[in-house]
């Protein structure tokens, strides 16, 4: 890793180490504004963004790239109260939700 990394590409090459999100139905469990959601969607088959922050989905909404808009949906949601559709979800992701 050279000093010229940013953290963003630290942690894209970390969670692309540890699962393959290639073809995956995912859902990600306190997305934010989508900050996490872009190192991977594009590889995922399709991806539900949740958090329970409406702002936060707002601004995750305002900023999908146009490639992704048909893939990637975003939604004000609190995963522990919320039902999701059982085995509907290949992965679960989540970082800085606990």
């Amino acid at each position: 890793m050279s000093g010229k990394d940013s953290a963003d590409e630290v942690e894209q090459r970390t969670i692309h180490g540890l699962t393959n999100f290639r073809d995956k139905d995912v859902v990600e469990i306190g997305c934010g504004d989508g900050r996490m959601t872009w190192l991977y969607a594009h590889h995922a088959k399709s991806v539900l963004a949740l958090d329970i922050e409406e702002e936060e989905i707002t601004a995750a909404i305002e900023a999908t790239p146009d490639e992704l808009k048909s893939k990637v949906t975003f939604k004000v949601a609190d995963v522990v109260t919320d039902e999701l559709p059982k085995d509907a979800y290949d992965l679960a992701l989540f970082s800085h939700s606990l």
